[in-house]
């Protein structure tokens, strides 16, 4: 995800929040069941197409949002970002007060609300300036301990790795597999950028595979890419419903499966430096995997109605640009077969 500085480029359930949150996911047409007051302190069951949105905690120059202001079509909200400790591997997330809220309760008491309309909150680790490094079995050990505390904490349903200064597969995989041992109904997923997953033999790539069983989906960052190739091996630029087609059958060819692999988009041209596409280019790309219709000049050779979705960077930028990701991507994901 881009940074604070570059994105200008780019236990119960409070009964009132939890009617607020119900409310605005129906307003927003999304099919989500809602969960009891029991079920909220457990992971969501992620829709079979679901439609995620990175939160921010920091002021960029977005809309500032509380977790209850986030519209209600986004089934997982990756909260942004957890972020590294003095101890190799080990990961903190402290609120950021230029997002208004005035206390931890109050924060806690958002994400109950949310995941009792149905959708999954999770954290994020990382980002464009991250500097988490798991990369021997002792900061693995850190990594897990960290995540699970911080999960036990807040209530958190899971974790998202969008590391993009590097990664090692061996102790990553360790790590995640660990800390689903420990919370068997983890919600992980993970934000690769296009380079991370041009092969299996990439770490990123190696990584979604060893927690194939487990993983959630991979939400590729389809932008500030440049052009890259495709699993036909032509070159495709970024910014076309061919670059989110081509990139997305490297996924689907290498080994995850269809549930496992949704298009992550910038929510409007500020959020990122380059690489927006409009709703309506995410949607035919979402159309052409899934049904094989309004596909470019790269059409795959079978269709994926399983695939997963869609992610966006960021929900506050969403905002900015008037929800126009939530309401047009988010009902398109929803009707998907």
């Amino acid at each position: 995800m881009p940074a604070r500085l570059l994105a200008g480029l780019t236990a119960a359930v409070l009964t009132t929040a939890a009617l607020v949150g119900a409310s605005t996911a129906q307003a927003a047409g999304t099919h989500r069941p809602a969960r009891s007051a029991a079920a909220a302190i457990t992971a969501a069951a992620v829709p079979r197409h679901a439609v995620t949105g990175y939160w921010q905690n920091f002021d960029n120059g977005a809309t500032v949002q509380k977790l209850k202001d986030v519209d209600g079509a986004y089934d997982i909200i990756a909260v942004s970002f957890a972020e590294a400790t003095g101890q190799p591997g080990a990961v903190t997330f402290r609120l950021d007060p230029a997002v208004g809220y005035g206390s931890t309760d109050e924060f806690k008491a958002d994400i109950k609300a949310k995941q009792a309309a149905g959708t999954s909150v999770i954290l994020s680790v990382g980002g464009e300036r991250g500097a988490v490094s798991v990369s021997d079995a002792a900061s693995a050990r850190n990594f897990t301990d960290s995540v699970s505390g911080l999960m036990d904490t807040y209530g958190f349903d899971g974790v998202d790795i969008d590391l993009e200064n590097g990664l090692n597969a061996t102790y990553m995989t360790q790590a995640l597999k660990a800390l689903h041992d420990r919370h068997g109904d983890v919600v992980v997923t993970m934000a690769p950028q296009t380079i991370d997953m041009q092969s299996p033999q990439n770490e990123y790539f190696k990584t979604a595979l060893g927690i194939k069983d487990s993983l959630t989906a991979v939400n590729m960052q389809y932008y500030n890419s440049g052009s890259m190739n495709g699993c036909d091996g032509k070159v495709y630029a970024q910014g076309t419903v061919d670059f989110l087609t081509a990139l997305a059958c490297i996924q689907l060819a290498g080994g995850l499966d269809p549930s496992q692999v949704g298009i992550g988009v910038p929510a409007s041209a500020r959020a990122a430096g380059g690489g927006y596409v409009a709703p309506s280019v995410v949607n035919a790309a979402l159309d052409c995997l899934t049904r094989g219709s309004n596909c470019g000049s790269f059409k795959p050779s079978r269709t994926y109605p399983g695939l997963r979705g869609a992610m966006t960077w960021s929900t506050n930028w969403d905002a900015a640009n008037g929800n126009a990701f939530a309401t047009q991507v988010g009902a398109h994901v929803h009707g998907l077969p």
